[in-house]
Parts: structure tokens; C-alpha cells; sequence
């Protein structure tokens, strides 16, 4: 049985004090704070935010990634592995594109967002920073049929073998004029004192698809973007594995399980302390390092730049903490 996953994997949580507590109050925060040290919470979402307008944000259909091969780096020694690591910075010529964070909007698109995040990152990082493309999101989105349920919830492995299969047209975020197909899901105001954005409603309906760039100028087929043929793979639950891939071929996308104080992450190496589980979520990994001896994974998010880190976070790695080192995908660009 499928069960939506972008905040739907199962799992048992710490426990609050008090069911009367609600996850986006002062009094959560206040827990989280009192119960851990290796990360700090704060308020991103408004208190009147709904849990539902917070489940809409979500879109992973939990599936099995194992159904695809795995693709397994020979390990010649841990040390040849470096502390800390960011793509970012390894590949130079291709930061700005690595360093993008999307924005879902009000929908539950990140296994859409996530896919392409990466897909572009590898196209520019396997050119040689050449080839600098947004890969679309709304063309993902809108035209994979056999990747789910578009703003309702998508599969993570299917994402994949659709842009080996199909294509995938260029396309950035939304508003932008470059590329092919733009987003066109307006970003919204997710967390408070955001006056720069609309107020966000209830789950959007998901885009038409429409095999039509947005300018006559440019030619749709010509557009599109491909993963090689058979190069669509899973990575093994296992964190020096995820590393050696990123290492050699560039950020991952992953899934992992989302609790009620995840909503709640400013800064800090996140570990689940308190709150019941909402879902799932799907993520771009771009490295790792040690904050305070705690090593993390560092993640880029689709929750727009006012979210945690300016968009980013750090999670706990190494002990597949919410299931973060055993849902890892990815795929090699044809160029």
C-alpha cells in the first residue's frame, strides 16, 4: 500500500509532555530547547499556521527505492574521505546553480523540486560547469504521469527513470524567463512575518501539462534534458557510500521521515527530540562536516531562503537518523 511520504513514513517519536501542547507554540520551542543541545528552534511558522496548510507542503509517496540497482563505490580507506565537505564549493564554476533553493509553494512538490535540484546540479558538474541549466520542476510535475499524484504526492525513483525515459525540459524557478518551462506556482508566505510573499492557501492543484515551452522562441523537444540510459540508481544505506557518491558525482536526492519539531529548525545539527511524526520529505544532500563533534549531513531544502539556514539545514549522519541515509537516489545526465 502507497502512503504519502514529503511530511509519511512511519515511525514512533518522543512523547510530549502534554497532548494540549500545540507543535508550533512558544511552549513546543521551549521543549525542544530544554531537551537537547546540538541544534536550536525558533519560530519559522506562524501559530495559527494549520497542520494541514503544513501536510500540503509534503509529496512523497513512500514506494520502494530498493526496487532500483544499486550502485556501490569501492571504499579504498575511510581517511581518504574529507571531514567536512560542500559541493558548492568543490565545484566552483556550478555554485549558483548548487546553491539554489527552491520553493515549493503551496504544494506538496518536493519530490519534483528535490529530483530536478540534483539533476542540475549533475548536468553542470559532469560538463565541467559548461553546461549550466535549470532542469524544469514544472515540467516534472506536471507531465509524469507514472510519478504519483504531482502537488498530492510523487515517487522518488520514478522522478528519475521519467527523465531517462522522456526528457525533462529546462526551467527555473518561478517568474524567471530563462529555460524552457518556468514554476508556476506563485511562492507564498509559509512563515511568519513574511510580508514579501502572498498569504499561502490550501493545497494548489496540480499544473497542466503542457509540452510547450512558455516563449514561441524556443523549441520544447529541444529543451529537454536526459539521464543516461541505465544510470539510475539507488546508493546503499550507508553513510560512507552516500558520501563517496556525492564526491564523485554530486548531491543526492533522499527521503526522510519529518516530526513536529523539525517545523521548528533555526540552526544547529537536527536530531528528532520531541513531537509525533507528519510525514515525509524529499531533499538534495550536498555534503557533510562536524559541528561541535556532532557530524551532520548538510541539506538543501524547498521551503524558501526565510526557512532554517536561509533555506538549508544540517541533520545528524551516520545512524540513518529518520531515515535519511536509506532512501538516496540519483542519476547520471546524458550530455
Amino acid at each position: 500500500m502507497k502512503i504519502i511520504l514529503c511530511l509519511a513514513l512511519v515511525a514512533a517519536s518522543y512523547a510530549l509532555p502534554s497532548a494540549e501542547v500545540h507543535p508550533l507554540s512558544d511552549e513546543f520551542i521551549d521543549i525542544i530547547n530544554s531537551k537537547q543541545s546540538t541544534w536550536t528552534a525558533g519560530r519559522n511558522f506562524h501559530v495559527n499556521t494549520s497542520l494541514d496548510q503544513i501536510r500540503g507542503l509534503v509529496g512523497v509517496i513512500k514506494s520502494s527505492v530498493k526496487t532500483l540497482p544499486v550502485r556501490r563505490h569501492e571504499v579504498d580507506g575511510r581517511e581518504t574521505i574529507p571531514e567536512s565537505f560542500d559541493a558548492r564549493e568543490q565545484w566552483a564554476d556550478c555554485a549558483a546553480i548548487i546553491g539554489e533553493i527552491r520553493d515549493q509553494g503551496a504544494c506538496g512538490s518536493c519530490w519534483a523540486v528535490a529530483a530536478v535540484g540534483a539533476m542540475s546540479d549533475r548536468i553542470c558538474i559532469h560538463s565541467n560547469g559548461e553546461k549550466k541549466v535549470s532542469v524544469s520542476g514544472q515540467d516534472l510535475l506536471a507531465c509524469c504521469s507514472t510519478c504519483g499524484n504531482g502537488c498530492s504526492g510523487g515517487l522518488l525513483e520514478s522522478s528519475w527513470k521519467y527523465w531517462v525515459e522522456s526528457g525533462i525540459s529546462t526551467g527555473g524557478l518561478y517568474g524567471e524567463t530563462e529555460g524552457c518551462k518556468a514554476y508556476s506556482i506563485e511562492p507564498c508566505a509559509h512563515h511568519d512575518e513574511d510580508s514579501l510573499r502572498p498569504a499561502c492557501t490550501a493545497n494548489v492543484p496540480t499544473p497542466t501539462c503542457v509540452r510547450k515551452c512558455d516563449s514561441d522562441e524556443l523549441s520544447y523537444e529541444n529543451e529537454l534534458t536526459f539521464g543516461r540510459t541505465d544510470s539510475i540508481y539507488r546508493v546503499p544505506d550507508d553513510a560512507t557510500q552516500i558520501q563517496l557518491e556525492i564526491l564523485t558525482n554530486g548531491p543526492v536526492e533522499s527521503g526522510y521521515y519529518v516530526y513536529e519539531d523539525f517545523l521548528s529548525y533555526k540552526s544547529g545539527v537536527y536530531q528528532n527530540i520531541a513531537g509525533q511524526v507528519l510525514g515525509g520529505h524529499a531533499i538534495r544532500i550536498l555534503g557533510w562536516g562536524v559541528e561541535n563533534d556532532t557530524p551532520y549531513w548538510l541539506v538543501a531544502n524547498s521551503w524558501n531562503t526565510d526557512w532554517g539556514e536561509n533555506g538549508y539545514f544540517k541533520i545528524l549522519r551516520g545512524s540513518d537518523h529518520v531515515g535519511i541515509e536509506s532512501q538516496v537516489v540519483a542519476g547520471l545526465p546524458l550530455l
